[in-house]
């Protein structure tokens, strides 16, 4: 038995398994039940108690927003076994140690998050050798989907791969989409001083585009930007730039045109990119020998990729990116636990999207990339 926040209440109730609220069906069947009884109307009412637990300002942005039952693409998962590998090299923090399956429903309850689509941010498996990364990803992707099975309807995972090694990636990408049934592939921007355009990628890209698979993208450091400013936390410049950088490196390694059906989604409104499209967009009349490597155009390539709102729901990042993209091409995403889908539910309401932006930023462009959840 487990508890859960139950829309309505502000205290936890426990939930055995069969009941409704553990199925997806259960759980929208239980939102639809509140509506009647509470005498509104429409499920999106009713959903406005799943995130009115809350209070403050975020709480009621969460509650009268239009975007109810939301996705969220950008929600991080550790299994104890991969924090125990974090904690032998160093690398697990009190915030992914104190990470449980309960405080992220907690806060998806509070942001109106129906389903989150679990990732493994850095380092994933970098910092081992190939057989270790193997074994590294194989339990994490499990762990991953068994979430999703104990929780119908609340979990899918973006399945991680061991990248430094294109063998064990091919069959770790193979078992992942086909037998765990992930969502898609989680991969870093960089490994190394190696962005997601460098050759010894291909192999996966073109796998991935093969499938029509969905490449979601989590930034990290490359090695030669690492402690540049010892105060300074990569998490605040580097992580947006290396997106930037592999960005530029899908673009111009001839990467985007090659494999147009992967489903490319960047992390944090796409880093830098919004801001520097401009200069992307000279580079191959500044450098002719770009052109035949974009043939489609470099604005064409990075309209056609989605971004999520992590750390990035306030006015400046926003502004600069749907200047860029129209809604269709943003996803909700909340970086928890680094942050809270309340933060994120409150930002976007707060930028102005109309009613059908927000709904469509909050879910429907979600279901288009993943209709299984669509129903």
């Amino acid at each position: 038995m487990t508890l859960r926040h139950l829309p309505g209440s502000c205290g936890c109730h426990p939930v055995a398994p069969g009941e409704p609220g553990t199925s997806r069906r259960g759980f929208l069947t239980r939102l639809t039940s509140l509506a009647g009884l509470a005498g509104v109307s429409g499920l999106g009412a009713a959903a406005s108690g799943l995130a009115g637990c809350s209070t403050g300002a975020g709480g009621a942005a969460a509650a009268t927003s239009p975007a109810s039952l939301r996705i969220d693409t950008h929600h991080h998962a550790w299994s104890p076994a991969y924090v125990a590998e974090l904690d032998r090299v160093g690398q697990a923090p009190p915030i992914v140690r104190n990470w449980s399956v309960s405080r992220s429903l907690d806060d998806m309850a509070r942001a109106g998050v129906a389903t989150s689509i679990l990732s493994v941010t850095t380092p994933q498996a970098t910092f081992a050798d190939a057989a270790q990364a193997r074994r590294i990803a194989r339990e994490m992707n499990e762990y991953m989907a068994r979430l999703g099975q104990d929780h119908p309807g609340r979990f899918g995972s973006f399945a991680m791969l061991p990248l430094q090694d294109t063998e064990g990636a091919l069959r770790e990408l193979e078992y992942a989409l086909d037998v765990l049934k992930a969502d898609g592939i989680g991969l870093l921007t960089s490994y190394g001083d190696r962005w997601l355009g460098h050759p010894s990628f291909a192999p996966v890209m073109d796998e991935l585009n093969r499938r029509r698979a969905i490449l979601y993208t989590h930034p990290a450091a490359a090695n030669c930007c690492r402690s540049l400013q010892p105060d300074v936390p990569p998490t605040v410049i580097e992580f947006q730039t290396d997106t930037t950088r592999s960005i530029t490196d899908i673009l111009f390694s001839g990467t985007a045109a090659r494999c147009p059906d992967v489903q490319f989604i960047f992390s944090h409104a796409g880093g830098t990119v919004p801001m520097l499209s401009e200069r992307l967009v000279k580079m191959p009349v500044l450098d002719p020998k770009l052109a035949p490597r974009v043939p489609r155009g470099v604005l064409n390539e990075l309209r056609r990729f989605h971004y999520d709102t992590a750390w990035s729901m306030h006015a400046p990042a926003l502004a600069a990116l749907t200047r860029l993209v129209p809604p269709t091409q943003i996803l909700f995403g909340s970086d928890y636990p680094y942050r809270t889908g309340e933060d994120h539910v409150k930002g976007l309401t707060e930028f102005g999207f109309s009613p059908a932006d927000l709904r469509a930023i909050g879910r429907g462009n979600a279901q288009r990339l993943m209709p299984r959840w669509a129903a």
